[in-house]
């Protein structure tokens, strides 16, 4: 596994070692051990999600606040996705800045996410099925929400926004600025 920081402080872009050949391939796509050794941390994650969205669909930006916190571990088991972070932490030299990668069933990386950021992601095949480790259990009370098109953030979505599908909860969010 090769571990990647990105230039948000403890946000790993992870990938795995593949093995090929003509039956197809095999991976792991989680080992405890290597990945804390990989990012030079110990996480324990405790609960998984996992979702199926149409083309079109984004998610977000989600996060959890306070003692409610949790970090992730994104993977996109079919499609493609475009995986957005926003770095919520206060005292962080890096607040307010986002990441964009995308994801995909092909390119079998992950995204692993600090506690202490939001997090979405918009799919840009037909479908996507995308999978997520946290490590702390979801808590409604403490659930929170930045705007997808928020301009302070600046992130080029890859679809127009017409093209875009939000629930509504969603489509309510409140600018970064307001919640901060």
């Amino acid at each position: 596994m090769k571990a990647t920081e990105t230039k948000l402080k403890g946000c790993f872009i992870i990938e795995p070692e593949i093995f090929e050949d003509e039956r197809g391939y095999f991976f792991e796509s989680f080992n405890h051990r290597a990945f804390c050794e990989a990012i030079g941390r110990e996480v324990n994650f405790v609960q998984d999600n996992q979702s199926f969205s149409k083309k079109g669909v984004l998610r977000g930006l989600h996060f959890q606040k306070g003692e409610h916190a949790q970090a992730k571990l994104v993977s996109v088991l079919q499609g493609r996705i475009q995986d957005v972070v926003v770095d919520l932490r206060k005292d962080s030299p890096t607040f307010a800045q986002h990441l964009s990668i995308e994801l995909s069933c092909d390119n079998k990386k992950q995204l692993f996410v600090p506690r202490g950021f939001a997090h979405g992601f918009l799919t840009l095949s037909e479908s996507a099925e995308v999978f997520y480790k946290c490590d702390n259990y979801y808590n409604k009370e403490a659930e929170g929400g930045i705007k997808y098109d928020n301009s302070d953030l600046g992130i080029k979505w890859r679809l127009k926004n017409s093209d875009i599908v939000l629930s509504n909860k969603d489509k309510v969010l409140s600018n970064l600025m307001d919640k901060f």
